[in-house]
Parts: structure tokens; C-alpha cells; sequence
């Protein structure tokens, strides 16, 4: 009887009392304001998989604009604060967060990155370290910009490339595109920059000298033109001169670009939402391999039609999204 009531008051006190909720704590940084939205596919993504904001899972979402030096300061709170996990986009935002988790312990998602050229990763099947993520096809990307751009404007013989000066991701890309326009026969004028105003002063030399003529810009995946100012600077330029501008869906002051090919970030979330929960389950992140976000193409059917540009009914019949 005395053993009876012993396991009794086991039972009360604790012994079969449910197991206290691990409570998960993830950082999350917002590294560009046009990617945004892909913390939201994550975070959506995260309750359908049972994590469920207040309750098992607290996110501290932090945003920033391409600012490097916020950046470090964010991932290193979130190392001090010993979070669970970091999800992080884009690529130098991602750059980052594997220096600050260096020894940690500390595992990183990443999504909006390029592999080439940045040491995030050591190869798509093993990643390695404390990191994995969604990646951009990045050269491909850029080489189907410009066979989109070929198809659109089959008589352009030269295209001005913006982009952004000592950025690490553009390298991978711009050697793509050489070759590309190179087996075309085809002009590619590159126009590095900074800023806003640096790009237009590019663009001003370049409108002055002899060979100043272009017949479209074409954008590739990078921060520097998909910043507010710097596209009214394109489209400004572009306007004036009635030539497309392709490779990122942009609208901005009455500037318009004709067509889009990239990843859609609420997808990537997804995405990174999947490799989040293997991470949060045990599954260590470096041998989770990265998965490739696939693009979403757009249209802007009726930017095209300002500029007298027929689209193929090849490019239409391709396009998840076409704008009339």
C-alpha cells in the first residue's frame, strides 16, 4: 500500500507530467529591402511545419539596407544572445553570418545567395561548417537576362551592364555574359558603380562619347540597381531614349523595366523553412545540401508595347506573370 501511494505522488509531482515546450529562438536578418518579403514565406512556412510564434518558436527579425557594418552588429547580438538558429538574405549579409558564427556552434540558413565566388559554402552537395541555404543559379540567371533581352530586341547590337562596383557575386556573372556576347558578336559596355549618382555620371560619359550608343540595359542579380534611386537613374536614361531595360521587374517614378527573371522570395522562405526544421530536428546544417531557387518569369507586356517591342508569343507562353 505505502508503495502504491509513493508512485502516486511520483505521478502528481512530475513523473508523468508533460515535458516542458522547448522554445526555440531564431534570428532573423532582413539584409535588403527588396528581398524583404522572404522573411514572411519563411515565418509562414515555419507555423505550417508546427512552430508557432509565442508559443515554441520567438523570432527577432531585425531589417537593414545593404549596410555591412549593421549587419555585423546584428549577428553579433544574435551570438551573444546564443540564438537556435539564423536565417539570413542575401549574399553579404550571408558572408557575414558565417564569419560571426565562426566556432559557435550557432547554425545559419541562408537564402537571396550566390555561391560563386563568395566561400559561403564548399560545394551544393556538402556545404560544410554550420551553413546551408537556398541558393541563386547566379550565371545562369544572368545568361538567360540576356537571351530573354535577345529575343525582345533581336537588332541590339550593344547593351550597357550597371552594376555594383567590387561587388563579389558580379564576377561569376560578368564572365557568363562575356562569353555570351562574345559568341553573339554582340557589344556588352560594363558600368560599375556605387551610387545613384556615380551611375549617372557613368551614364553621361558614356551618352557623350562616340560609342555612346546603346540599344537596351540589362540588369543582372546584384544590389546596386534594384535600389529606388539608382533605378530612377536607369530609367530615366532609358526613357529619354526609348531602349528597354531587363532582368529585374521594376516600376519606380513612371519607369518601367519590360521583363523580370529571378527567384521570388516568398518561395525561397519556404524553402529555407524546410532546411530550418531538418536544423532545429538535429540534422546538422553543413550536411543539408543547398537547394536552388527556381525564377519566376515576368512580363511587363505593356512597358513593352510603349517602346514598340512585339513580344514573341514564345517569351508569353513561358511567363508565370504577364503585366497588360
Amino acid at each position: 500500500m505505502f508503495a502504491v501511494l509513493l508512485a502516486v505522488v511520483w505521478m502528481i509531482s512530475g513523473g508523468c507530467a508533460e515535458k516542458k515546450q522547448e522554445v526555440y529562438h531564431v534570428g532573423i536578418l532582413s539584409g535588403l529591402d527588396f528581398f524583404a518579403n522572404t522573411a514572411d514565406g519563411f515565418k509562414e512556412k515555419m507555423t505550417e511545419l508546427g512552430y508557432i510564434e509565442g508559443s515554441n518558436i520567438i523570432y527577432d527579425l531585425q531589417e537593414t539596407n545593404f549596410d555591412i557594418a549593421l549587419y555585423k552588429s546584428i549577428l553579433n547580438k544574435f551570438v551573444a544572445d546564443k540564438v537556435d538558429l539564423i536565417f539570413v538574405f542575401p549574399t553579404e549579409a550571408t558572408q557575414e553570418a558565417k564569419a560571426a558564427t565562426k566556432g559557435t556552434g550557432i547554425p545559419v540558413i541562408f537564402a537571396n545567395a550566390f555561391i560563386e565566388d563568395t566561400d559561403i559554402v564548399d560545394s551544393v552537395r556538402q556545404p560544410g561548417g554550420n551553413i546551408t541555404g537556398v541558393r541563386w543559379a547566379g550565371p545562369d540567371i544572368a545568361v538567360q537576362h540576356f537571351e530573354i533581352m535577345r529575343e525582345l530586341v533581336p537588332s541590339a547590337t550593344r547593351m550597357f551592364i550597371p552594376y555594383q562596383k567590387g561587388y563579389p557575386i558580379v564576377k561569376s556573372q560578368l564572365e557568363a555574359l562575356r562569353l555570351a556576347f562574345a559568341a553573339e558578336g554582340l557589344t556588352m559596355i560594363e558600368l560599375p558603380a556605387s551610387n545613384a549618382a556615380e551611375l549617372e555620371a557613368e551614364f553621361n560619359m558614356k551618352a557623350e562619347s562616340a560609342n555612346g550608343k546603346t540599344d537596351a540595359i540589362l540588369m543582372m542579380a546584384e544590389p546596386l540597381c534594384v535600389n529606388h534611386d539608382v533605378f530612377e537613374v536607369i530609367g530615366k536614361f532609358a526613357d529619354e531614349r526609348n531602349i528597354p531595360v531587363g532582368g529585374t521587374l521594376m516600376s519606380i517614378g513612371g519607369h518601367e523595366s519590360v521583363f523580370g527573371l529571378i527567384p521570388q522570395d516568398i518561395p525561397q522562405g519556404r524553402q529555407a523553412a524546410y532546411l530550418a526544421d531538418k536544423v532545429l530536428k538535429g540534422t546538422k546544417a553543413g550536411t543539408i545540401p543547398v537547394v536552388t531557387a527556381e525564377c519566376f518569369l515576368q512580363i511587363n507586356f505593356k512597358a513593352a508595347k510603349k517602346l514598340g517591342i512585339t513580344v514573341p508569343e514564345g517569351i508569353l507562353s513561358r511567363a508565370d506573370e504577364i503585366i497588360r
